[in-house]
């Protein structure tokens, strides 16, 4: 499986992960599997969602 980065929100925000879940929650309304997870090297929270190998763009 690959993951597509779809947005990314800095983890300093003062609403912490709130506006990365908030996206996140809009895209599953639109049919993506999307979710939040923290990359500590970049201090952020990635909205990320999964494909399968060979795949070029989200399934719906």
């Amino acid at each position: 499986m690959r993951r597509t980065v779809l947005e990314h929100f800095p983890a300093g925000d003062p609403r912490g992960s709130r506006t990365a879940e908030e996206f996140a929650a809009r895209r599953r309304g639109e049919g993506l599997a999307a979710e939040v997870v923290m990359d500590l090297d970049q201090d952020a929270f990635l909205v990320i969602v999964e494909q399968q190998a060979g795949s070029t763009a989200p399934a719906p």
